[in-house]
């Protein structure tokens, strides 16, 4: 391929993987806005609540480690547009259900349909990238998709008001069929393998057996499933619930915590070519720690833009994540679609059993009239993720000192 039909070929491949992420990012944020219409339409308690909203990564976790063999044997394009028409059903169901068990299998399917979308992004980025590269080009990714955050915070709610969560749904469904259609269309490998061709011989176990592999996952779980957890679920409910925000004041603080998240997964890249990858990863948990911390000092009468620098810091902090990837694909150079899909399976497990296990603490206090948790209880939940987080931490500190090269 000429120099300058490759440079085009790559370009289209971010953009439409950009795009699919964007849709992704979408529908992992939803329920944080219409939290309260699933528990007045279906009756959803906050246990119910956070396990089905948390089906998502469940279902997105069990397909990780199939889905890294699968892309560095099949590549990108038909591993992914495939597993999209999962999430097409996924979200027809979702809008359908009037049960528990309707929201869980549409759940769930839209996890199984977005499960290929980062990873197989970052396994044909892999191929097209160079190595120094990759950093960049996967916080470009990530931090352009993620505006999908905001796409579900300030104007789903009013979209939510207008014509309601099961509307959405719908156009969510007709959206993903597009998504998937451009990544079949579009997605290509490189002449000659690329950057990565994966080792013959080398298996997932030789990944499972590094002690590295052990240290990052275990932050990766904490990041990622903190971010994920909040930013997903639960910031929603603890603004209208502890704080006493309304729905779209709510929607705004969101949209702040996502455009945060956004420049962090954005800045990630540079700044880690600066300082490296090992260290960045280590100051951006250290903000995670610092923004759980400022969250136990607000209260109903706390500024409001203080409510805002809080959830900013914590959305700031917990991009740092998406380092994981790239310290993944640089410690397993000659198998980066599984490293990466075995790292991802721990962030993405941690945003499932994260967000279950804070609705597992919130619903240990009864509720009150309204249905709404006392103050305690996300007081509660936020002191289990700061807990989890600095323990992960704690564990990842070495790495610093011997990683410390984008």
């Amino acid at each position: 391929m000429k120099h300058g039909s490759a440079r085009g070929r790559r370009s289209a491949i971010v953009v439409v993987f950009v795009g699919t992420y964007f849709v992704s990012y979408f529908f992992r944020s939803t329920n944080a806005v219409i939290a309260d219409d699933l528990v007045r339409d279906v009756g959803l308690t906050a246990g119910a609540l956070g396990l089905m909203t948390s089906l998502f990564f469940i279902t997105f976790a069990l397909v990780q480690l199939p889905l890294g063999s699968a892309l560095d044997r099949f590549g990108s394009r038909w591993v992914t547009s495939v597993l999209l028409l999962a999430a097409v059903l996924g979200s027809a169901i979702f809008a359908a259900s009037t049960t528990l068990t309707g929201l869980v299998i549409g759940r769930g399917l839209i996890g199984v349909g977005m499960a290929g979308v980062l990873m197989g992004a970052l396994k044909a980025f892999s191929s097209w990238f160079d190595p120094r590269s990759f950093a960049t080009v996967s916080g470009l990714l990530v931090g352009i998709g993620s505006l999908g955050a905001l796409a579900a915070a300030t104007p789903l709610a009013l979209l939510n008001e207008a014509v309601g969560w099961r509307v959405v749904f719908v156009g969510a469904a007709l959206v993903t069929l597009v998504a998937a259609a451009a990544v079949a269309l579009v997605v290509r490998e490189p002449e000659g393998g690329g950057f990565a061709t994966p080792a013959a011989g080398t298996s997932l176990a030789d990944v499972f057996r590094s002690g590295r592999f052990w240290r990052l996952a275990g932050l990766t779980f904490a990041m990622a499933g903190t971010l994920f957890a909040y930013q997903g679920l639960w910031a929603g409910p603890y603004l209208t619930q502890r704080l006493g925000l309304g729905a779209v004041e709510t929607g705004n603080v969101l949209v702040a915590m996502a455009l945060a998240t956004s420049a962090g997964f954005l800045g990630a890249g540079p700044i880690a070519n600066r300082i490296g990858l090992a260290r960045g990863l280590g100051v951006s948990a250290v903000l995670l720690v610092a923004s759980l911390v400022a969250l136990l000092l607000l209260d109903p009468s706390s500024p409001r833009w203080l409510v805002v620098v809080a959830f900013a810091a914590l959305g700031l902090g917990g991009s740092g994540n998406v380092l994981c990837f790239a310290l993944a694909r640089a410690s397993f150079p000659h198998m980066p679609g599984r490293a990466v899909t075995a790292v991802n399976l721990f962030g993405i497990g941690g945003g499932a059993l994260m967000q279950w296990g804070l609705g597992a603490v919130i619903g240990r206090y009864p509720a009150n009239a309204s249905g709404h948790a006392p103050p305690e209880a996300f007081t509660a939940a936020v002191v289990v993720s700061i807990a989890v987080a600095t323990a992960a931490l704690f564990a990842y500190a070495p790495l610093v000192r011997t990683h410390t090269k984008p």
